[in-house]
Protein backbone atom coordinates (compact mmCIF):
# COMPACT_ATOMS: atom_id res chain seq x y z
CA UNK A 1 0.00 0.00 0.00
CA UNK A 2 1.47 3.38 -1.36
CA UNK A 3 0.43 6.38 1.00
CA UNK A 4 2.63 9.40 1.31
CA UNK A 5 1.30 11.33 5.26
CA UNK A 6 2.54 12.34 8.66
CA UNK A 7 1.83 10.02 11.13
CA UNK A 8 2.51 9.20 14.66
CA UNK A 9 6.54 8.22 15.85
CA UNK A 10 5.09 5.09 17.05
CA UNK A 11 3.51 3.82 13.44
CA UNK A 12 6.87 2.06 12.11
CA UNK A 13 7.45 0.19 15.32
CA UNK A 14 3.34 -0.95 15.11
CA UNK A 15 3.72 -1.85 11.23
CA UNK A 16 7.31 -3.74 11.95
CA UNK A 17 5.44 -5.44 15.09
CA UNK A 18 2.68 -6.37 12.74
CA UNK A 19 5.72 -8.58 10.36
CA UNK A 20 5.56 -5.72 7.79
CA UNK A 21 8.04 -3.12 6.25
CA UNK A 22 7.15 0.00 5.37
CA UNK A 23 9.48 3.03 3.91
CA UNK A 24 9.78 6.19 5.89
CA UNK A 25 11.85 9.67 5.60
CA UNK A 26 11.97 12.57 8.09
CA UNK A 27 10.10 15.92 7.01
CA UNK A 28 12.69 19.21 6.67
CA UNK A 29 11.23 22.19 8.37
CA UNK A 30 8.81 23.30 5.06
CA UNK A 31 7.26 19.93 4.51
CA UNK A 32 6.53 19.30 8.12
CA UNK A 33 4.68 22.37 8.10
CA UNK A 34 2.53 21.72 5.55
CA UNK A 35 2.45 17.62 6.17
CA UNK A 36 0.97 18.97 10.04
CA UNK A 37 -1.60 21.50 7.70
CA UNK A 38 -2.86 18.24 5.88
CA UNK A 39 -2.70 15.92 8.65
CA UNK A 40 -5.36 18.84 10.98
CA UNK A 41 -8.11 18.39 7.80
CA UNK A 42 -7.32 14.57 7.79
CA UNK A 43 -8.11 14.45 11.46
CA UNK A 44 -10.88 16.91 11.55
CA UNK A 45 -12.87 15.00 8.57
CA UNK A 46 -12.58 11.61 10.74
CA UNK A 47 -13.84 13.45 13.66
CA UNK A 48 -16.66 15.12 11.52
CA UNK A 49 -17.31 11.62 10.14
CA UNK A 50 -17.50 9.95 13.43
CA UNK A 51 -17.70 12.44 16.26
CA UNK A 52 -15.71 10.85 19.48
CA UNK A 53 -13.27 11.50 21.91
CA UNK A 54 -10.51 9.57 20.52
CA UNK A 55 -10.75 11.59 16.97
CA UNK A 56 -11.12 14.84 19.39
CA UNK A 57 -7.73 13.57 20.67
CA UNK A 58 -6.00 13.39 17.38
CA UNK A 59 -6.91 16.48 16.60
CA UNK A 60 -5.69 18.15 19.73
CA UNK A 61 -2.44 15.80 18.88
CA UNK A 62 -1.89 17.95 16.09
CA UNK A 63 -2.47 21.18 16.90
CA UNK A 64 -0.07 20.70 19.62
CA UNK A 65 2.28 19.96 17.32
CA UNK A 66 1.47 22.76 14.97
CA UNK A 67 1.90 24.97 18.31
CA UNK A 68 6.18 23.51 18.76
CA UNK A 69 6.51 23.78 14.98
CA UNK A 70 5.73 27.64 15.23
CA UNK A 71 7.54 27.68 18.21
CA UNK A 72 4.75 29.04 20.30
CA UNK A 73 4.81 28.41 24.23
CA UNK A 74 1.78 26.47 24.97
CA UNK A 75 1.04 28.85 28.03
CA UNK A 76 1.10 31.89 25.36
CA UNK A 77 -1.53 30.02 23.32
CA UNK A 78 -3.57 28.87 26.10
CA UNK A 79 -3.67 33.02 28.03
CA UNK A 80 -4.35 34.15 24.18
CA UNK A 81 -7.37 31.79 24.44
CA UNK A 82 -8.69 32.93 27.41
CA UNK A 83 -8.52 36.36 26.40
CA UNK A 84 -10.04 36.52 23.53
CA UNK A 85 -12.95 34.37 25.47
CA UNK A 86 -12.80 37.23 27.66
CA UNK A 87 -13.30 39.99 25.26
CA UNK A 88 -15.44 37.87 22.35
CA UNK A 89 -16.75 35.18 24.25
CA UNK A 90 -16.83 32.05 23.48
CA UNK A 91 -19.26 29.46 21.49
CA UNK A 92 -21.69 28.23 24.08
CA UNK A 93 -24.53 30.55 22.79
CA UNK A 94 -24.40 29.04 19.34
CA UNK A 95 -24.94 32.36 17.67
CA UNK A 96 -25.07 32.47 13.76
CA UNK A 97 -24.10 36.05 12.50
CA UNK A 98 -26.90 36.23 9.30
CA UNK A 99 -25.82 39.98 8.32
CA UNK A 100 -24.36 43.07 9.27
CA UNK A 101 -26.22 46.74 8.43
CA UNK A 102 -25.13 49.86 8.49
Amino acid sequence: MKTSKLVRDGIPAIIGRAGKKCTTHIAGDAEYQVRLWEKLTEEVDEFKSAPCEEELADILEVIEAITTCYGFDPYDVETARQAKAGTRGRFKNKIVLEEVHD
